[in-house]
């Protein structure tokens, strides 16, 4: 299932990811996939804030993945925006946390070609003006969960094609 949703504002794209967030578990994943400054961390600090982070969550650039302990769940969040090659993915530690104890909030996904059996893809694109996002989810081994994720993101539908 693939859903497209319209953020105006970061404080929507924040609200739409604690939203996402509130329906995540231990074991999850939620690759955010889009342009530099597309709002990719502020979704993620939205996952966060759902799962019980209350700390500053910066993007983890430079450090790769940052841990988190939450509300019974532990965040891992991940930027492999500047990964160069396979033996740096290991030193990461993602394979040893995708499907594990917490949720992996993963940004640039696609360098390394990341794709976990239980997974919401969230990507996001730039609109006309400087504040709108469209983000299109797509739910995967999420176990009837997304239904409850579309539900409660309804306010945020994309009128324009909200299934895609």
């Amino acid at each position: 299932m693939r859903k497209m949703y319209i953020s105006r504002s970061a404080e929507d794209t924040l609200e739409i990811g604690r939203v996402l967030g509130s329906f995540l578990r231990a074991g999850d994943s939620v690759l955010l996939y889009g342009d530099l400054g597309a709002g990719k961390s502020v979704l993620a600090r939205g996952c966060a804030r759902a799962l019980g982070i209350k700390c500053d969550m910066a993007s983890p650039t430079f450090t790769i993945m940052q841990p988190y302990a939450g509300d019974g769940v532990n965040v891992y969040h991940f930027d492999l925006y500047r990964l160069s090659d396979a033996d740096e993915l290991y030193y990461t530690g993602l394979e040893d946390r995708i499907g594990t104890d917490g949720v992996a909030l993963i940004e640039w996904p696609q360098q390394a070609d990341v794709c976990p059996e239980v997974r919401v893809e969230a990507d996001i694109l730039r609109g006309a003006d400087a504040d709108t996002r469209y983000i299109e989810f797509s739910f995967f081994g999420m176990d009837g969960r997304e239904s409850g994720i579309v539900s409660a993101l309804e306010k945020y539908a994309s009128p324009e094609e909200t299934e895609l």
